[in-house]
């Protein structure tokens, strides 16, 4: 008995371990991902119309993480000049970065289905979201009950497929030609507690063409560190925004 025990705790342990070397060489490598929910078309203009107004928000729990700069820069760099007044702009950018943080691998896929001004909570972005290497594995000889778990710990201890994810919405209206206008028709329900909802309408004339759509972000590599995954998150975030205009 003892002599059998023995060898389903060496063979959970080599069977986690070929696991977890697996995804340490397979995720050796930063890989980050971008995606938009919506294609977001502009009219070209000339260069006396290439202006815009910039406003970036971030409601995450991440406060000290900022876009404004290389968002500014960049576009600056495409031969576009900031306006510190939005009347005075052909185009105003706004973005809100709503969560940062470890997430499950499919995080980023389920908020840019969702789109724009869907909550991304509901588990998308989870406190201790890695996938642990050697799950698979070890759950091929969960007979061996807590030598399995026990192996599973081991090499998840030294081993992590980490994700980080970071889902930002973005508003960007376009001045409409000519000095035309558009009649825009805005419904809100409210909420009173429990017990209802009060409903809120109006009707305003607007110069501008709006388009609303989402952007996720995402880098995954083995034993990521969220100081290691911020820089191209960032870029990535900035590149998609950028790539716009």
């Amino acid at each position: 008995m003892l002599k059998r025990t023995l060898l389903l705790i060496l063979a959970a342990l080599v069977l986690s371990g070929c696991a977890a070397t697996q995804v340490a060489i397979s995720k050796r490598e930063l890989d980050v991902q971008t995606k938009m929910s919506d294609t977001v078309f502009l009219d070209p203009v000339g260069a006396d119309k290439r202006t815009i107004f910039v406003q970036i928000r971030n409601t995450s729990d991440k406060p000290e993480l900022s876009v404004h700069e290389e968002i500014s820069a960049a576009l600056q760099a495409k031969g576009y000049r900031l306006m510190q007044d939005p009347d005075a702009a052909h185009y105003i950018l706004q973005a809100n970065i709503l969560q940062v943080g470890k997430s499950a691998p499919t995080a980023m896929e389920a908020a840019i289905k969702q789109g724009y001004g869907v909550s991304a909570a509901g588990g998308l972005i989870l406190g201790s979201g890695a996938a642990y290497a050697g799950g698979a594995n070890s759950r091929g000889i969960a007979a061996a009950g807590l030598l399995g778990a026990l192996a599973e710990g081991i090499a998840g201890a030294a081993v992590k497929d980490v994700y980080f994810t970071m889902v930002t919405d973005l508003q960007l209206k376009e001045r409409i030609r000519g000095g035309g206008k558009a009649r825009v028709d805005t419904r809100h329900t409210l909420r009173q507690g429990n017990s209802g909802a009060s409903q809120l309408s109006y009707a305003e004339d607007s110069a501008y063409k709006t388009y609303q759509t989402r952007i996720g972000s995402t880098a995954n590599k083995v034993n990521l560190a969220f100081e290691d995954a911020l820089p191209e998150l960032k870029k990535g975030l900035v590149n998609s925004i950028s790539g716009l205009f």
